[in-house]
């Protein structure tokens, strides 16, 4: 099936499809040994493209959801030697990478694809993809302390865009509370610097959704393949 030159560029993970564009016009891309410049061009599984020089991987396009466990590092590869989110994939005939990451003590929802134009567009600021996360927090939230989640509170210099706080349940005698808190950043360490801000140290912490994803009858480690509905439904994400 044919596709744009620079849509093939972008789910190789090259670039986002606006930048192919533009090393489309600069001259560094070739077809089939010919440099093009002209954006319309249209390309099949035949074809191959090269960009300066080095030819792209072109795969057929897989995305997956994983419930990541906790002692998981959300990368590729380790220099320690630790287990990475890769390693659950190892049978698979194609290279998939983490979109966003997940912090090494955190667990739950995790997508992991080998379409770069996906990736690109998901974790671009400007489509606010909702994340809810659950965790557990030393100390009971006061109101003033969920309206300032709620609103925003300063972190690492900047504000934080208005969240959604729902609290799960408390136990006074613990000292306890689990609060489910929905996001549309992702910010490094974001949702436990938030509580930070107010006061509060997380426990534990687990993503439960992303965008209309959810884990369902998933377990830790567990992974399946999205379905062609749900990838055309996150590439419609806005």
């Amino acid at each position: 099936m044919a596709e744009r030159l620079q849509k093939a560029i972008a789910q190789a993970g090259i670039a986002s499809r606006r930048k192919a564009e533009k090393m489309i016009s600069a001259g560094q891309v070739k077809v089939n040994g010919q440099t093009v410049t002209e954006l319309g061009t249209k390309v099949d599984d035949k074809d191959t493209i090269e960009v300066d020089g080095v030819p792209i991987e072109r795969e057929s396009l897989h995305t997956y959801l994983l419930y990541k466990p906790r002692g998981v590092i959300s990368t590729t590869s380790d220099d320690k030697g630790r287990k990475t989110v890769t390693d659950f994939f190892e049978e698979l005939p194609y290279r998939l990478y983490p979109i966003g990451r997940l912090d090494y003590d955190t667990s739950g929802l995790l997508l992991m694809t080998n379409d770069g134009e996906l990736a690109n567009k998901l974790m671009h600021p400007r489509h606010e993809v909702p994340k809810v996360y659950t965790a557990k927090i030393k100390g009971i939230l006061k109101p003033e302390e969920i309206y300032a989640l709620k609103h925003g509170v300063r972190i690492d210099g900047r504000k934080t865009a208005p969240a959604k706080v729902n609290i799960v349940k408390t136990d006074r005698k613990k000292n306890t509370q689990i609060v489910q808190l929905t996001i549309h950043e992702g910010h490094y360490h974001q949702v436990k610097k938030m509580f930070q801000a107010v006061g509060h140290l997380v426990d534990k912490l687990s993503r439960e959704k992303y965008a209309f994803l959810t884990l369902n009858s998933l377990t830790s480690g567990q992974y399946r393949e999205l379905t062609h509905q749900e990838v055309a439904q996150l590439k419609k994400l806005k």
